[in-house]
């Protein structure tokens, strides 16, 4: 599998399914050595992220651990249903298990239901005790489990009915997902042998293996800006900083004539003078790579910054390199009658920045399941040192809205009674949403002129939507952001091949912005798209659909939901103006 999916819906406590089985991730307690190399130039990273661990890259696909999961399965035959636990045991890798139990000599799969509690759980379902939970004979009350030898059956009946039977003792109920279940002092997950402590408060739940409710990674995404963006990669203080055997040397070092003989062995591997060495020592000691960083402390925040600031000197070999366009495109104004729609578009948009190369780091902080708070982390009991992590190379196209236009625009009653319907929308429904999450007009209007413009370079650029993610900077503080990113990721060194980043030519952004806005203006769907008061994930988008402005889910950073063309086409019968028309 590639390592991107190692860090999302095939990592750590997710259930994947492999070419004849399934099986489940085991933590990283169990990952094998030797573990990827340490990612090195993301201290601001961890720090904005909240991260006290190293980061390391995952080892290969091959060296990660799973068990077989779940552990039961059933004969395929219908008339038969005999549950087996673990019948591959003792048996060759390519051997299926078969039954034997009926005539066919059908062969067994794994069930497709298993036990998982919010607090991170995951178990078998209880076969024995769901058959005996209405016994009412003694002998079926003393019926005791056995896994060793296969007594249960599972049978499907007319229309959605299951029924479960013991052969021993006679005993049956009727099978139903939603059966409460105490979770019980069985193993957390299913590849730990220690048990829990104690019960885990509340009823456990009985889902299919398929349910997005059983495993949701956590993961943490941030751009690598300057100042680590700008290491020069080779230099003496880039080697000495990257080597911890090196480092350690030094530190050792007790005595002017061991550190002597330190920086002489140093400079002997590296070619270069003790001098450079015992600059390069400093300049570590001084806070390498960031004693010189200036800005927020926000994540969002600091790479908004840096994306509106021209970095001199910029090498085509660093890690974040931009090519402001704003002076071009403020120059087609020129061009248009004033009160045009694309003189209105050329004015609103402040800053047109074309990024050339960018790197990502991608962060698994854990997972969580049936959407509860608890967040388990990758080694399952929050001791490890480290978190696995990869880096991603691409580029993209950035752009900011006029804070002159975009504030009175906010500020109007129609805008605020709108944005006010998804605000109580997000409180009263069931769906998880981020609760530091903003839900103003603004981030309403740049989330939905994100997915419009992914939308319209699949259409009119020939990038498939899918290859295409967004980055929404969003905030009315200090620095006000009002910027959207559209870029390529990918884990490898050389990144993409430079055609994204062309779209942010003054000429090739305008045909883009005006396929946008046309596009915001009509949905094949109307007017029935247009009118709708809720659709989607919990009624949390309005005029958004899959014929306008929804995207596939690996581009949005919210999960397809807080979309509304109207902020950008307008809406008579609510007094809600066109955004362009706003703008003088």
């Amino acid at each position: 599998m590639r390592l991107s999916h190692l860090l999302r819906h095939c990592s750590v406590g997710a259930i994947v399914r492999g070419p004849t089985y399934l099986m489940t991730v085991k933590d990283i307690r169990e990952w094998k050595e030797p573990l990827g190399e340490v990612l090195r130039y993301v201290d601001r990273v961890r720090g904005a992220l909240g991260i006290s661990q190293t980061l390391r890259e995952p080892p290969t696909a091959r060296s990660i651990p799973a068990v077989r999961f779940p552990f039961w399965t059933r004969c395929l035959n219908s008339e038969c249903g005999l549950l087996y636990y673990k019948p591959w045991q003792d048996r060759g890798e390519g051997d299926k298990p078969r039954c034997i139990g009926c005539a066919k000599r059908s062969e067994v799969e794994q069930v497709p239901w298993i036990l998982v509690h919010a607090a991170g759980s995951m178990a078998d379902v209880p076969w024995h005790f769901l058959a005996h939970a209405d016994a009412r004979q003694p002998a079926q009350k003393k019926c005791k489990p056995n896994d060793a030898h296969p007594y249960l059956r599972l049978r499907d009946q007319k229309g959605s009915q299951r029924r479960l039977r013991c052969d021993r003792c006679g005993a049956e109920s009727t099978f139903s997902e939603a059966t409460p279940v105490l979770f019980g002092k069985e193993p957390r997950q299913p590849w730990c042998h220690d048990l829990c402590i104690e019960t885990l408060e509340g009823s456990a739940e009985i889902v299919e293996i398929n349910d997005v409710r059983v495993h949701t990674p956590v993961t943490r995404n941030a751009l690598v800006i300057p100042p680590e963006s700008r290491v020069r990669k080779g230099s003496v203080v880039d080697r000495l900083y990257r080597s911890s055997q090196k480092m350690r040397l030094l530190s050792q070092a007790r005595t002017p004539l061991a550190k002597k003989s330190a920086l002489r062995q140093i400079a002997s591997a590296f070619r270069c003078s003790m001098e450079a060495v015992e600059e390069a020592q400093h300049a570590i000691a001084q806070g390498y790579p960031n004693h010189d960083e200036h800005g927020t402390d926000l994540l969002l925040g600091s790479e908004y910054l840096a994306f509106l600031n021209e970095w001199p000197d910029m090498g085509d070999d660093e890690d974040f390199v931009t090519q402001h366009q704003t002076t071009a495109w403020q120059s087609l104004k020129t061009h248009f009658q004033e009160g045009t729609r694309q003189h209105r578009m050329i004015t609103v948009v402040n800053h047109l920045v074309a990024v050339n190369r960018i790197r990502e780091i991608m962060v698994l902080k854990g997972f969580n399941r049936l959407g509860g708070d608890t967040l388990v982390p990758p080694d399952i009991v929050g001791e490890s040192d480290w978190l696995p992590a990869i880096e991603l190379y691409g580029e993209g196209v950035f752009f900011s809205l006029h804070e002159e236009w975009l504030r009175p625009w906010e500020s109007l009653p129609a805008v605020r009674n709108q944005a006010d319907s998804f605000r109580r929308r997000c409180q009263d429904a069931s769906l998880r949403v981020d609760p530091s999450l903003d839900v103003n007009p603004r981030f309403l209007l740049l989330h939905t002129l994100s997915h419009l413009l992914i939308r319209q370079m699949e259409t009119q650029a020939g990038y498939p939507a899918a290859s295409l993610r967004e980055r929404i900077y969003c905030g009315v503080g200090k620095p006000p952001m009002s910027g959207i990113l559209v870029y390529i990721a990918v884990s490898d060194v050389m990144g993409s091949l430079g055609g994204l980043a062309e779209l942010a030519t003054p000429n090739r952004f305008l045909s883009l912005l005006s396929g946008v806005f046309d596009h915001a203006d009509w949905c094949s769907l109307d007017p029935v798209c247009s009118k709708h008061e809720g659709q989607g994930p919990g009624l949390m988008n309005r005029a958004a659909c899959h014929a306008c402005a929804l995207i596939p889910e690996s581009s949005c950073t919210f999960g397809n939901i807080l979309l509304d063309r109207t902020f950008l086409k307008g809406n008579p019968a609510t007094g809600l103006p066109a955004f362009l028309d706003t703008i003088g």
